[in-house]
């Protein structure tokens, strides 16, 4: 069945249809030989145990009492059987709430046989906006299992399903850094199984007054946890050698563990046998302060151990660790930094390196690094204070244009097919990956998608408009596939703000028809259906065949959606003649799917066989596989209603391989309706029953209400 994609691409691997057909994915239908007898059906859906809790931290120390409130407070949730068991860990930044959480998890894990989850709410980022409940519950929900197309896109829907999920399990949910109340409620879980840890800055008043949250709250170490970290640490020999300045060192610190983890960084990596009173000295004259937080406590000593630390630093060093405060996301990788500084790859790991022994940043996976969120600030005002806003700038722009060109040979080896966009050169310094095929390109997508959004927000907040919408058009191919329909709408909302301001109707008119093609598939309907009208005029005025014909297509799938097939077969007629004339055969071959679909839908059944064979037969030739998929799917809807089923079957079956194959889940759960609707008719009853059982999971978990609702009515009618 044709969607309203322009997303066709040329792909190899088309096969015969023919009786002989087995497919080996599971779950999965096969077919020995014959329709009599030999189909074979299991349902094997299996998803690991969740694991998501970050290592465990090496040298927590201390906070026994805060352990056992934490405990005690989540007994008693527990016991009384509320709805939800949470607890509140509040602090001020740099406290150790989050080592804390972990500490306490990674103690209790067999409370919890059915996994952890765990995701960092970006609550107080010095850069970039906290993550959104919508955006936290959709990662959990792929988590658990649930495939990236069918996540719904509503928050109430992704918020539904998501509790449906946990429902009677016994889940740890740690959510880190929480900005307020409202961001967390829609991520507690209904079922008293589960438990839930938050940790603030603020003392999330909401949760405790309406959800029965219990408050942890964490101040400094005490000197003696304080001085056991210390000795731990840096071993009780170097202590004892000098215990006058290990008091004053243990002074500036203040109890503060984000501190004491900065100095411990700081003496480790300076030269063996140096006496503590040299380190006592400096940090003794360090003046730098950073201003008082949002909850209004001071952070003297933090500031002085960061001045102190960082005048430890070399130029280089330094230089880095100040431009990394201006990254709009506290994650980033190797080739991404080296691109912000202006440096090779070489030279920048060496550099991460000299910055992670001095514990101002952290390396959490392979070439990947994070910041504290204070340090980061710090490293804002830095950036701020001793650099100009040309080089500020020049370095932003060589980050913005590696994620640009990157994305765009990336989403060239994913999307041969599609038309390109012409960039600009890119900035002095920067320089690409050489993705080389479509596993490093789906790769580096899957570990960049978060910070290609929050990239393509810092450019519209540097105005540079025209790699904003580039960068929502490189993309576009891998939201489109991995299903993101979240993040889809998102990133071609943020180009249509952008190309709003500026003097070009072609750019205006294709991002209207892609923002109105993302509400499509969201299913905001009437929202698709203003833009994608704008788009037809817009390109019908400037004389563009393309964007008509990708128009024309988008339109007839939503006129499909409200149940006007007339409409929608006249939109698909007026696409047809407008990919002919671009003699794209790809192109032409889906167009001729989709006319051929709204023909088998309309009964026009002669008009409709000739258009698909002539669609299916170009497919092949031109070796695209979705085309040829979508051509088989409407062959057997069309044999099926004039009553030829064992041929509907073969198709359908073909069909199903396939879009297992292309990984398209929505067209699957379909024609798994379809197939079992063919079954039926072949009177397979169970292997019918079997089918619909398999649709009505999909349908269940893409959150298609009535599509489930009428395949339950006909499980039951099926005996």
């Amino acid at each position: 069945m044709p969607t309203g994609d322009d997303h066709g691409s040329a792909e190899a691997g088309s096969s015969v249809v023919n009786n002989q057909i087995s497919v080996s994915t599971s779950p999965s239908i096969v077919q020995a030989g014959t329709i009599t007898g030999g189909i074979h059906y299991s349902l094997t859906h299996q998803v690991p145990v969740p694991q998501q809790l970050p290592p465990a931290p090496i040298w927590f120390t201390g906070r026994s009492g805060e352990l056992d409130k934490i405990t005690d407070a989540l007994d008693r949730s527990t016991s009384s059987e509320t709805s939800t068991t949470t607890a509140i860990i509040s602090g001020a930044g740099g406290m150790g709430k989050t080592s804390l959480a972990l500490h306490w998890a990674y103690q209790n894990l067999q409370r919890f046989p059915d996994g952890q989850l765990f995701i960092d709410l970006c609550g107080f980022s010095p850069v970039g906006q906290p993550l959104t409940s919508g955006a936290a519950v959709s990662a959990f929900l792929e988590s658990l299992g649930v495939d990236q197309r069918a996540i719904p896109v509503g928050l109430a829907a992704q918020v539904g399903l998501f509790r449906s999920l946990v429902a009677g399990k016994h889940i740890l949910i740690v959510l880190d850094n929480a900005r307020e109340s409202e961001q967390v409620v829609p991520l507690l879980p209904g079922s008293a199984t589960c438990t839930v840890l938050v940790t603030s800055r603020d003392r999330l008043s909401g949760l405790t007054a309406s959800y029965g949250a219990d408050l942890v709250r964490i101040d400094a170490l005490s000197e003696s946890d304080s001085r056991r970290l210390l000795t731990d640490r840096l071993g009780s020999t170097l202590l004892s050698s000098d215990p006058v300045a290990t008091d004053e060192l243990l002074g500036w610190c203040g109890g503060l563990p984000l501190a004491l983890s900065v100095l411990i960084g700081r003496v480790s990596a300076s030269q063996p046998g140096l006496p503590l009173k040299i380190f006592a000295a400096e940090l003794r004259d360090a003046t730098t302060r950073l201003g008082a937080l949002d909850d209004g406590e001071p952070r003297a000593s933090l500031s002085a151990v960061l001045s102190w630390s960082y005048r430890g630093l070399d130029g280089e060093q330094a230089r880095l660790f100040d431009l990394l405060g201006l990254t709009p996301s506290g994650d980033i990788s190797l080739s991404a930094a080296a691109n912000l500084a202006n440096l090779s790859d070489s030279s920048a790991k060496a550099l991460l390196r000299s910055l992670e022994r001095a514990s101002l940043i952290q390396q959490h996976m392979s070439e990947r690094y994070r910041m504290h969120d204070l340090l980061r600030l710090y490293a804002a005002e830095r950036a701020f204070g001793k650099h100009t806003e040309g080089d500020r700038k020049a370095a932003m722009r060589r980050l913005v244009d590696y994620y640009l060109h990157t994305a765009h040979v990336g989403d060239r080896i994913l999307h041969p097919h599609r038309a390109s966009v012409e960039l600009d050169q890119r900035a002095p310094g920067c320089h690409s990956i050489d993705l080389l095929d479509q596993s490093s390109a789906w790769t580096w997508f899957d570990a960049e998608h978060s910070c290609l959004l929050a990239v393509q927000r810092m450019a519209l907040d540097q105005r540079w408009y025209a790699a904003v919408w580039q960068l929502a058009w490189v993309s576009d191919t891998f939201y489109t596939r991995r299903g993101r329909l979240y993040d889809h709408l998102v990133v071609w909302q943020v180009a249509l703000d952008a190309v709003s301001r500026i003097d070009d109707g072609a750019i205006q008119a294709t991002v209207h028809r892609l923002f109105g093609r993302a509400c499509a598939r969201a299913g905001r309907h009437t929202v698709a259906m203003s833009h994608l009208q704008r788009a037809l005029v817009s390109a019908e005025a400037a004389g563009d065949r393309l964007g008509q014909a990708h128009t024309h297509h988008a339109l007839a799938w939503l006129l499909e959606q409200a149940g006007d097939d007339t409409h929608a077969l006249e939109h698909a007629t007026l696409a047809l003649p407008h990919y002919r004339a671009i003699n794209d055969p790809a192109w032409e071959a889906r167009a001729l799917g989709l006319l051929g679909w709204y023909q088998a839908r309309l009964k026009h059944n002669d008009q409709a066989y000739a258009t698909l064979r002539n669609a299916l037969s170009l497919s092949r030739h031109h070796g695209y596989m979705l085309g040829e998929a979508e051509s088989l799917d409407s062959l057997g809807y069309l044999a099926h209603n004039t009553s030829k089923h064992a041929q509907a079957f073969r198709y359908y079956q073909h069909a199903l391989r396939l879009y297992r194959t292309l990984e398209h889940t929505y067209d699957e759960a379909d024609i798994l309706d379809r197939l079992a609707e063919t079954l039926y008719a072949l009177d397979q009853y169970d292997q019918a029953r079997q089918t619909w059982t398999q649709a009505l999971e999909l349908y269940r978990t893409q959150q298609r209400v009535a599509d489930a609702n009428r395949v339950e009515r006909l499980l039951g009618q099926c005996r």
